[in-house]
């Protein structure tokens, strides 16, 4: 399948993309009202949460300045929603619920946003899934930083990056080697990425952490063992 048809067929309209961005922005300052934050830090949050992950994808890519800078409507969109954080936060704080979801969409977006840049730029299914989920979950990984803590995306909790992971990587294998239509591939990835985050948080899902598994085969060898003494 040609890319550049992929990336054309698969860009995002600019206001779904500004809807993204707001939301993540409104996350960000949501977060650094509540840590009590001058308006520099809720303002200095939004953009980070909102247009991180895009800043770290299209420096990534080379592809002349990003697109936070040149498009005129993002970082003011982005200041607005700060603003609203700023002066509504206790109001926003109610609708945590709503939040969660509205969240798991961008998520979604973010993901398939990113992995179409990477396609629209020729790049291998590998690189592909990597910026995909890179874009999703980089401005949080910048927004834990600036709060001096240990990323969200490193802890056992909700899917996160694990959610935008496998679904880049579904992205990338239905339009790739399935060569499907690239709208219904982005559809379903969308929808696959917001579910699985949705489901993790309201169903205590955790990502899977790191095991041992020779120490975890003797423990059941062991075990088995002591079984079987017990009843001889």
């Amino acid at each position: 399948m040609d890319v550049v048809a992929v990336g054309e067929a698969l860009r995002v309209p600019g206001a779904v993309d500004l809807t993204a961005i707001v939301i993540g922005a409104l996350t960000g300052g949501l977060l650094a009202a509540r840590e009590g934050f001058a308006v520099s830090g809720v303002l200095l949050l939004a953009v980070s949460t909102g247009l991180g992950g895009g800043l770290i994808r299209d420096v990534l890519l080379a592809d002349g300045p990003p697109v936070a800078l040149t498009n005129p409507a993002y970082l003011p969109t982005v200041a607005v929603t700060a603003a609203v954080t700023f002066y509504f936060s206790g109001w926003l704080s109610r609708l945590t619920g709503l939040l969660v979801v509205l969240d798991a969409v961008t998520l979604g977006f973010f993901t398939v946003i990113g992995a179409q840049k990477a396609q629209l730029a020729g790049l291998p299914s590998a690189s592909v899934v990597f910026i995909g989920t890179l874009t999703a979950v980089g401005g949080a990984v910048i927004r834990d930083v600036l709060l001096a803590q240990r990323a969200d995306i490193v802890q056992p909790g909700p899917y996160n990056a694990v959610a935008a992971l496998i679904g880049a990587t579904v992205l990338s294998v239905l339009a790739g080697p399935l060569g499907m239509p690239p709208l219904p591939v982005a559809a379903i990835t969308i929808v696959l990425v917001s579910a699985l985050r949705v489901l993790s948080v309201w169903r205590g899902w955790e990502a899977p952490v790191a095991v041992d598994l020779p120490q975890r085969a003797r423990s059941r060898l062991v075990s088995r063992t002591v079984r079987r003494r017990r009843r001889r």
